[in-house]
C-alpha cells in the first residue's frame, strides 16, 4: 500500500529539476499543498540559514541540482517557482467560483476583453494549467523594470506573479488536482503594453486609458455575433436558453462600459435575439438587465446614454 510514495518523489524531484534547468529557482511546497515549506517570519529561530535574519522563501529558491535532490529525498514536496528570480512574470488566470452567477467573467474571458479593448493580442507563451482548471502564462519579464505581484489590477480573476511571488509547477498535486502543461511554447517577452499597465495603472484595465483601435466597430462586430449565438440556441430548453442569453448579454456589456457603444442598443438588438427563441419577453428583459447591471457595476465605469 505504500509503494506509490516512492513514483511520486521521483515525479516531483523531475518537476523540480527540470524548472531549475530552465533557470527557474524553486523552493519546496508542503506535500500536496500550495504553501512554502518551512517557517514564517513571525516565528524565524533566527539560527541556522536565518542566523543572518529571517531568510524568505524567494530569498531560499536555488537551482542548485544537488541541494534541490537533498530537500525532495527528505519528503514529496510540491514545486513552487520563484518567479522574480527566474526572470519571469506570470499571469495567473483563474476559473470562476462555484458560488459566482453564471456568466461572470473567468480570467481567460477577462484577458480576452483586455486584449480586444487595447486591439492587441497575447502571444503563445509556455501555459501550464492548473488544478482548478485555470492557467498559468509565463512570459519573460521585461529588463530593468522590476513587476511585483498584483490581484485583480488586469482583470476580473487576473492575478500576477512578479518579484515577491511564486507560482506551483507543474508535476505538483494537491486535493483539487494536479498541475499540468497546457502548451510547451518558448518562452514570449511580456508584451509592452502588459507592461505599461502593470507598471503605471493604478485601476483594472476595465477602468484604466488604454489605447483602443476602432472600439465602435469592434463593439458592433461582438453584438452581431453574441446575437446570433442567442439566436442559435436550441438545446436546453427554456432554461439553456436563458442561460445563454445571459452569458452573451455579459459579453457585449463590457463594451458597453467602455462607453463603445450604448446600453439601449445591446438592450433592443439582445431583447430581438432572445425573443426569437421562445423566451417570454418580461423574462428576457429581466435576464439582460442582470447581465448589463452586473458587468457595469462591476467595471464601475458609466455606460454611454
Amino acid at each position: 500500500m505504500t509503494q506509490p510514495a516512492p513514483i511520486r518523489r521521483a515525479s516531483l524531484l523531475d518537476a523540480a529539476l527540470a524548472a531549475a534547468e530552465r533557470g527557474w529557482p524553486v523552493i519546496p511546497l508542503h506535500p500536496g499543498r500550495k504553501r512554502p515549506a518551512g517557517h514564517p517570519e513571525r516565528s524565524c529561530p533566527g539560527t541556522g540559514r536565518c542566523a543572518g535574519g529571517h531568510r524568505t522563501p524567494e530569498q531560499r529558491a536555488t537551482t542548485d541540482p544537488d541541494l534541490i535532490r537533498a530537500a525532495w529525498a527528505a519528503r514529496p514536496y510540491n514545486v513552487g517557482i520563484a518567479t522574480g528570480p527566474a526572470g519571469l512574470l506570470v499571469l495567473d488566470l483563474d476559473p470562476l467560483k462555484p458560488e459566482e452567477p453564471i456568466g461572470a467573467p473567468d480570467g481567460a474571458t477577462s484577458l480576452q476583453a483586455l486584449c480586444e479593448r487595447a486591439g492587441e493580442t497575447v502571444p503563445a507563451t509556455y501555459r501550464t494549467r492548473t488544478a482548478r482548471g485555470g492557467e498559468h502564462l509565463y512570459f519573460t519579464a521585461p529588463a530593468g523594470v522590476r513587476l511585483g505581484n498584483t490581484a485583480g489590477k488586469l482583470g476580473p480573476h487576473i492575478d500576477t506573479r512578479g518579484w515577491g511571488g511564486y507560482v506551483v509547477a507543474p508535476g505538483s498535486t494537491t486535493p483539487t488536482g494536479n498541475y499540468d502543461i497546457a502548451d510547451d511554447a518558448p518562452l514570449a517577452q511580456l508584451p509592452t503594453w502588459l507592461t505599461q499597465l502593470l507598471r503605471d495603472a493604478p485601476q483594472p484595465a476595465v477602468s484604466a486609458v488604454v489605447p483602443v483601435r476602432d472600439g465602435t466597430r469592434a463593439a458592433q462586430v461582438a453584438l452581431n455575433r453574441e446575437c446570433d449565438v442567442v439566436r442559435g440556441t436550441t438545446e436546453g430548453g427554456p432554461e439553456g436558453r436563458n442561460v445563454t442569453l445571459h452569458r452573451s448579454a455579459c459579453k457585449v456589456a463590457r463594451f458597453v462600459a467602455w462607453g463603445h457603444i450604448p446600453r439601449h442598443v445591446v438592450e433592443e438588438a439582445i431583447q430581438a435575439a432572445g425573443e426569437s427563441t421562445g423566451l417570454p419577453p418580461a423574462e428576457c428583459r429581466t435576464t439582460i438587465r442582470s447581465a448589463l447591471e452586473w458587468v457595469l457595476r462591476a467595471a464601475g465605469t458609466r455606460e454611454t446614454a
